[in-house]
């Protein structure tokens, strides 16, 4: 009876011992468990602060190199407009024509409403003229066959066609020419008066014929090319 009773003892002993060492065990692992997703959560939260905090600073970032740049765009836009503004060598040439070029079409410009002839004549006269303040620039067209003095039986007869330009008065002198369409003239060494002893004789006009002088006609001012242009009268 006492040994049954003692058996019985050591094996509920025994029973509950198995029980609290299951309970341990089930709780440790339960523990264990808990303990891992603690983890698991406290990384996921440090991740996901991490990556919001890296986003953060990367907007910040973001945020300063536009600004900087938004600054640093009116410089350039100013050194942009800047270049563009400056002359390069192309720039004082177009089509080939410099600053003088373009000067002088400018002044050949005001001479445009005037015609080539009147225009041929002024110049002639401010350049061989002997007095340039004149009153008037008469202008008379001599058509070849003419004689070079209608008062003297003897003379010889112009060549070919000429201009001659004179003053309102005899001291204004006057220039006898033909022109030859190149920038040039032949003048003949002819008076607006003729003072000689009548007859001269066929040679004495010979030799004005075949003695006149070239000449290049200078363009001169157009301003005052102008002005004589608006005194000639023509006969």
């Amino acid at each position: 009876m006492k040994k049954r009773t003692t058996k019985f003892y050591c094996t509920l002993t025994l029973l509950i011992f198995g029980l609290l060492l299951v309970g341990c065990s089930s709780n440790t692992s339960n523990v264990e468990d808990n303990a891992s997703d603690v983890e698991e959560d406290l990384s996921s939260e440090n991740t996901s602060d991490d990556q919001a905090e890296k986003e953060e600073n990367n907007i910040e970032k973001e945020d300063s190199e536009n600004e900087a740049e938004d600054e640093s765009s009116p410089i350039d836009d100013t050194d942009n407009n800047a270049e563009n503004n400056l002359p390069d060598k192309e720039s004082t040439a177009v089509d080939g024509k410099t600053n003088e070029n373009f000067k002088e079409e400018e002044n050949n410009n005001k001479l445009d409403q005037y015609s080539s002839k009147d225009i041929e004549y002024a110049r002639i006269w401010l350049q061989l003229g002997a007095n340039q303040d004149i009153d008037a620039l008469y202008v008379t067209h001599i058509s070849a066959g003419t004689l070079l003095n209608l008062d003297d039986e003897t003379s010889v007869s112009y060549p070919e066609d000429v201009i001659q330009l004179a003053g309102s008065r005899l001291v204004d002198g006057s220039v006898t020419y033909s022109s030859n369409g190149d920038g040039t003239i032949n003048v003949y060494k002819v008076p607006l008066r003729w003072d000689v002893k009548i007859p001269a004789g066929e040679q004495f006009y010979k030799d004005i014929i075949e003695n006149t002088k070239l000449v290049y006609v200078d363009p001169g001012e157009d301003d005052k090319v102008i002005q004589l242009i608006k005194k000639i009268k023509k006969q």
